[in-house]
């Protein structure tokens, strides 16, 4: 299953929408671009495998795996890319300027629904980052 990220840079901020097989499924928030710089910057554009991670801080939640030189990409709920993110990824209901949106949670849930009931079928969730 392939989810396409599509993204609107700005310089405060990283904005986006998810879809699914042609379908929305939310918006996000991000970091802005700065050339991949760690906990600074949004990841570059590509296609990631996606995978189930548990941490205490976040409990089950979404890893981006394999970006280059980064770590611990993740997407989880936040609501304000500058105070929250480390180069992770945010679903947000509704973008409220760059890099910030409201209602992350119930976002996410959409986001990792879809992609736990995927990975549950054995499938193998491709994100794929693009402008």
């Amino acid at each position: 299953m392939d989810i396409v990220l599509t993204r609107t840079y700005f310089s405060d901020g990283t904005n986006g929408k998810i879809e699914c097989e042609g379908r929305f499924v939310c918006y996000t928030i991000e970091l802005p671009w700065l050339d991949n710089a760690k906990q600074i910057s949004c990841i570059p554009e590509g296609k990631y495998l996606l995978r189930r991670r548990y941490s205490p801080k976040f409990q089950w939640h979404v890893e981006v795996a394999d970006v280059a030189n980064r770590s611990s990409i993740l997407l989880h709920p936040a609501n304000n890319a500058q105070k929250e993110l480390k180069g992770c990824i945010a679903p947000v209901t509704k973008v409220s300027g760059a890099g910030l949106g409201l209602q992350s949670r119930q976002a996410f849930l959409k986001v990792k629904c879809l992609v736990y009931s995927a990975l549950e079928r054995n499938e193998t969730v491709l994100l794929i980052v693009q402008s």
